[in-house]
């Protein structure tokens, strides 16, 4: 009788054991997998993703989030051919895809208005967009940068016949402006604050200060328009928490910014506090919540790309974002 009621109790807890390890499997199998893919290295314009991962956000919405950086190719056309269920892109690239029929749309803007702009040494003197005569330009190669420079200087009634194009590539811009080039297209709140932390003086001419219409959205998070029409609800959980993510790094900058740094511990522990302090006011900005976007810089914008023969055709520009999930 004592084996039969030691058997029977070592089976009770044999099955109960594997009831608790179903319970839990269940558990894992029911947060849903999705994917981020990233622009460009970590930075603090993926604070809120990363800060949404590591506080739980995620999970609470029943979601299990992997945020990678992306291999070979645009981050549009990889979330357009299913490689990721969310990415981060800008503007430009977005209305480009959709001139081209690639079936991706903005679900929410990261940055509200376009930090980005040419630095320059102030030793080179560069005040104005004039000013770009005569000097050496590093970029990527993009049409895009040479139609930037060429609305600025014809604002300022300059020709950019004389300006010198090289392209640097990925190279370091602080390594390039020492002894290649005198100005090149930064965002401000990162390499902007990573020069005033070494104390490199830069004159900073922000484009979207310039020409109203170069006020676009950049970064954003895009979707494939088959993930938003098919899992509308994934969308909505994403981007409840996503928010939250950015709204925490707002209201608190130091504590986003050491979510970041224990997520990515390879970067600059001083440029991400720094450049999360900036970015504190820019995330939400002047707007009424965090990611909301205006038909109104969608248009503008790809008219501007379509006048300066940037895109064949024009995009209907209230199909290319959507304020819809966002909460």
């Amino acid at each position: 009788m004592k084996k039969i009621l030691s058997f029977l109790l070592i089976l009770s807890i044999f099955i109960l054991s594997s009831s608790g390890c179903s319970q839990n499997d269940v558990q894992d199998e029911g947060l849903k997998k999705v994917t981020v893919l990233l622009d460009w290295f970590p930075n603090t314009n993926h604070t809120g993703l990363y800060a949404a991962k590591e506080l739980g956000y995620y999970e609470e919405a029943g979601l299990e989030v992997e945020i990678i950086q992306p291999s070979e190719g645009g981050t549009a056309q990889l979330i357009a051919s299913g490689q990721g269920d969310f990415g981060v892109s800008y503007q430009e690239e977005v209305t480009i895809a959709r001139s081209q029929d690639i079936p991706v749309v903005a679900v929410a803007a990261v940055i509200q208005h376009n930090t980005s702009g040419f630095a320059s040494p102030a030793d080179r003197n560069i005040l104005t967009p004039a000013d770009f005569e005569g000097k050496t330009y590093g970029g990527w190669g993009s049409p895009a940068e040479t139609a930037m420079i060429k609305a600025l200087m014809d604002k300022y009634h300059a020709d950019i016949n004389k300006v010198n194009f090289i392209n640097i590539g990925s190279a370091d811009f602080f390594t390039s402006i020492e002894k290649d080039i005198d100005f090149s297209w930064i965002y401000w709140g990162w390499t902007g604050i990573e020069a005033s932390n070494k104390n490199i003086d830069l004159n900073f001419i922000q484009i979207s200060q310039e020409i109203e219409a170069l006020d676009f959205y950049t970064p954003v998070l895009i979707a494939n328009e088959s993930k938003i029409a098919q899992d509308p609800e994934l969308i909505k959980k994403f981007l409840q928490a996503t928010a939250k993510g950015y709204e925490y790094a707002m209201a608190s900058p130091d504590e986003a910014a050491a979510l970041l740094i224990k997520s990515v511990p390879e970067l600059d522990s001083e440029l991400v506090k720094a450049s999360q302090h900036y970015l504190a006011g820019q995330y939400r900005a002047d707007a009424e919540r965090w990611g909301e976007m205006q038909p109104g810089v969608w248009k503008s914008y790809a008219d501007f790309m379509y006048e300066n023969a940037l895109i064949e055709s024009n995009i209907e520009a209230d199909k290319a974002f959507t304020n819809e999930f966002l909460p």
